[in-house]
């Protein structure tokens, strides 16, 4: 079974030894906006959400005879919570990893000469995007004052904390793939790193211990699900290196795209720490521990994909429904000039601009909704051709790349991938990677699996395209980096 705790919502999904879903719940979450560049979710409504996910589904698969034999766990990533894990309490909303409130200290620590030691030691950049700065915010800002066991963490931490009791004995750990996203953890050592802690004054004791993404992490306690009372949590990871692992990109070179909440592109860089690449990340995949050995990844990241499909769906109205855009998006031959660039949170990969906003050029009097939404798809590709191109620019042969998230389900938008990244893209037939990839790894953990291998046998696909002529795709994306230089 996986938890599945993302962006935009929470899901659970038990699985078979093929695999494939046998029973599955969502819940959306409340995304909270108090001031522009500050996005922020209530950590007990993630909690609760968990908690009914997990049960429904857990009930549905004893109804039916079936016996769960794993929990995987996979999360949002930077996203960071300030608790009290003797008594749960929390003072402030956690700071979402599309959170850009501590900009300035970023851009202060850049221009103190602090970026050359980060990014050798972390493979990150100093971005808001990241944990520690959201760390020290919650800190300067009272949200562990008087507390008895102060505690920072990333979402992992926090509902393992919530599987394993909810209490002081309960769970306090984390693992590196999540870790490695903190601009804490020393990616060489994967620990803690002192120097890292007090550059970012974050107090070494408030931290989780780290242990491999495929462990036993803990069992699931009574009073969180009791129809899981019992059942070992034996894999942890965050949600894109959990997509890369349920995408079975288990070779060097192999490479993902998620397009989910925003869009992020991993591609396997083997088992040594990998050079950094301009504009791009270096993080840990994932650490197999007694299963396998520990994996890294060159990561690039737009923050905004299918938010903004959202945006279009709520507070424009374009569609009622979000699987609407698409064909409203192929209802047109073209664009009819319209850029879009969702730099809603800033840039990301490779661009890295936390004050960009959000552009729409090129309209008209001729301009249409299907118009827009063609733009809008077309900058999902363009998105991605731009951190495609940074791999390939470094060095990374693309192979061929395998897609997942919901907004991968549009035809066209893979058809515009493949030929902006020049390589042929297949999509996975579970579009839901990251739920699959938590399963995988805590099915691994416990012999369900018993191979890297057995699992990338049971992967497969459900479309595929090769790149067609580029003339076209390449006239719209010189149109859109001009747009991004706007931005």
């Amino acid at each position: 079974m996986a938890l599945d705790a993302g962006t935009s919502g929470v899901r659970a999904v038990a699985y078979d030894a093929q695999a494939e879903v046998y029973e599955s719940a969502y819940e959306e979450l409340e995304q909270h906006f108090p001031r522009p560049g500050w996005v922020e979710h209530d950590p007990l409504e993630i909690a609760a959400k968990a908690r009914s996910v997990l049960s429904s589904v857990a009930t549905k698969c004893r109804q039916n005879g079936h016996h769960i034999m794993a929990l995987g766990l996979t999360n949002q990533r930077e996203t960071t919570v300030a608790f009290d894990r003797d008594s749960g309490a929390t003072r402030h909303r956690a700071l979402v990893w599309q959170d850009r409130r501590t900009t300035p200290q970023c851009e202060q620590l850049t221009r103190d000469g602090h970026l050359a030691t980060v990014r050798e030691k972390t493979g990150l950049v100093l971005d808001p995007y990241f944990s520690a700065t959201k760390m020290r915010w919650l800190l300067d800002h009272g949200a562990l004052d008087d507390f008895s066991m102060p505690s920072l963490c990333t979402i992992d931490t926090y509902l393992l904390w919530h599987l394993t009791g909810g209490n002081a004995e309960a769970a306090f750990v984390t693992e590196p793939s999540n870790a490695s996203r903190t601009l804490l953890l020393n990616i060489s050592s994967k620990s803690w790193d002192h120097d890292l802690a007090e550059l970012f004054q974050v107090p070494h004791a408030m931290l989780p211990r780290v242990q491999a993404s495929a462990s036993h992490f803990g069992e699931v306690a009574s009073s969180f699900v009791p129809e899981l009372v019992g059942v070992p949590i034996t894999g942890v990871l965050g949600d894109q290196q959990a997509a890369l692992f349920g995408q079975a990109c288990f070779r060097e070179g192999m490479v993902k795209a998620t397009y989910g909440t925003g869009a992020f592109v991993l591609a396997n860089a083997g088992a040594s720490v990998p050079s950094p690449l301009d504009g791009l990340l270096s993080t840990i995949a994932w650490d197999l521990g007694d299963h396998g050995t520990t994996t890294y990844a060159f990561e690039g990241s737009a923050f905004v994909a299918g938010a903004a499909i959202q945006w279009l769906r709520d507070e424009l109205h374009f569609v009622e429904r979000a699987n609407q855009l698409g064909p409203l998006a192929n209802s047109v031959l073209d664009s009819g000039g319209v850029t879009f660039v969702p730099a809603f949170t800033g840039l990301g990969s490779p661009f890295w601009n936390p004050d960009a906003h959000g552009v729409m050029m090129g309209l008209s009097v001729g301009t249409s909704r299907a118009h827009i939404a063609r733009a809008l798809v077309e900058s999902l590709a363009f998105q991605v051709r731009a951190m495609t191109d940074a791999f390939v620019n470094g060095g990374v042969n693309l192979l061929e790349l395998r897609a997942d998230g919901g907004a991968s389900s549009m035809n066209l938008l893979m058809e515009l991938q493949a030929t902006n990244s020049r390589v042929p893209v297949r999509r996975s037939t579970s579009l839901e990677a990251t739920a699959r990839g938590a399963a995988c790894i805590a099915g691994l953990s416990v012999g369900l699996w018993s191979s890297l291998e057995d699992l990338e046998n049971i992967w497969t696909s459900d479309y595929g395209v090769a790149p067609s002529d580029p003339t076209s795709v390449d006239a719209g994306y010189a149109a859109w980096l001009r747009s991004v230089e706007r931005a």
